[in-house]
């Protein structure tokens, strides 16, 4: 029997940067936050090795390290850290309900939501094995570790084509793997691949397994789905640029999202269609991606919150 067993000013639902930011200030506000770190506490970060695009680290740090470094700044504030994962919701009145995996039910007079995206993988063994020691699902946060180096990218749409032509600046070499006999970015990013010389493209190509020492990547095996041809490509790093999608489906009954699942936010803030209930980082973030902008949604949601339980409502006016 599910059964309520208390009520919280605030609960965030998910960890990450967007996440642990947003309690740092909603803990620091004495909104007395409590967070569920979701099915991987500090979110796709922690599956990063070296990051050295966020300021503050001039010698960089692990991704993992990094988010365990979040967790100790929200937890000093007071941030309630629970492991576990939401997943129900109802949105109906407040106090909103949240339900967790282990049945039971929390009132909420707020929810910030910070469940992120998942990369889309080609679901390969060897692309698990070789995840963060030359696999990679973002070329703006790893490109910079392959520069004079050949790669490959998979990927056919505009991401695809922005991750490779930003590729192309840094490696040598860039192989852009595409399925079909065509690409599926708009016209003028295929013209800028076809402006770029350091980019080859193959066609009617899959992976059939990505290569390695065991410890980091050094090649990879592909086939022609026409010919069926296998060939060998000697790169020190691959990129699975095909697509990502948003860790929403639980709030999918009561929150506006678009076609792909990523929840829609007001222009400038990060409140959603449901008064009390604001989104930040990954989940409504489909264009950037970056820690440094889900940090940084995740004050805006926190300083979104505080104007609502303190009755205020914020005006750009």
């Amino acid at each position: 029997m599910i059964q309520a067993i208390e009520h919280v000013k605030c609960m965030i639902i998910g960890s990450g940067p967007a996440g642990y930011t947003a309690a740092i200030y909603t803990a620091r506000a004495d909104l007395k936050p409590v967070l569920y770190a979701g099915l991987t506490a500090g979110g796709q970060l922690t599956h990063t090795t070296d990051v050295e695009n966020y300021p503050g680290y001039p010698d960089g740090i692990m991704g993992i390290e990094m988010m365990e470094n979040f967790r100790k700044q929200a937890a000093r504030f007071g941030t309630d850290i629970r492991n576990g994962i939401i997943t129900d919701v109802d949105f109906s009145a407040i106090p909103y309900k949240v339900t967790t995996d282990e049945k039971v039910t929390i009132l909420c007079d707020s929810v910030i939501i910070s469940t992120g995206a998942s990369a889309k993988w080609l679901g390969l063994e060897s692309e698990q094995k070789y995840s963060g020691s030359g696999v990679s699902a973002c070329a703006t946060c790893d490109g910079f570790f392959f520069k004079g180096q050949d790669v490959a990218i998979v990927g056919a749409g505009d991401t695809a084509a922005e991750e490779a032509t930003h590729l192309a600046k840094l490696c040598k070499k860039v192989y852009m793997i595409v399925r079909k006999s065509e690409l599926k970015a708009s016209k003028a990013m295929i013209h800028r691949i076809n402006a770029t010389p350091n980019i080859e493209i193959l066609f009617n190509t899959e992976t059939k397994e990505i290569l390695g020492d065991d410890l980091v990547v050094n090649g990879v095996r592909i086939f022609n789905n026409i010919t069926n041809e296998i060939k060998d490509l000697a790169i020190s790093g691959f990129f699975v640029a095909i697509g990502h999608h948003p860790n929403t489906e639980v709030f999918k009954k009561w929150l506006t999202m678009d076609s792909e699942g990523y929840i829609q936010t007001g222009p400038g803030s990060t409140r959603t269609n449901i008064t009390g209930v604001f989104c930040c980082g990954d989940a409504q973030d489909k264009i950037y991606r970056q820690a440094v902008t889900a940090a940084g949604s995740g004050c805006m949601a926190a300083l979104d919150c505080e104007r609502f339980l303190l009755g205020i409502v914020h005006s750009t006016n």
